[in-house]
């Protein structure tokens, strides 16, 4: 998995897979999910992502 922020824009996307798209569904204004041909998510983009509080992305990294 990889994130790349856009600073200049406040757009934040998370690459999951390397599969190629095959089709892009939009989930509310900010939200864009790409998919590959099986069905699999490739790609979340999210639109004004600091400004909506998703970026910084934070991890709890404590154990359950």
């Amino acid at each position: 998995m990889k994130t790349i922020y856009h600073p200049d824009d406040d757009i934040l996307e998370i690459h999951i897979s390397d599969k190629p798209v095959s089709r892009e569904v939009s989930h509310g204004w900010n939200l864009i999910i790409s998919y590959a041909e099986d069905g699999s998510v490739v790609e979340v983009v999210l639109l004004e992502a600091r400004e909506q509080g998703l970026y910084p992305i934070v991890m709890d990294q404590k154990a359950a």
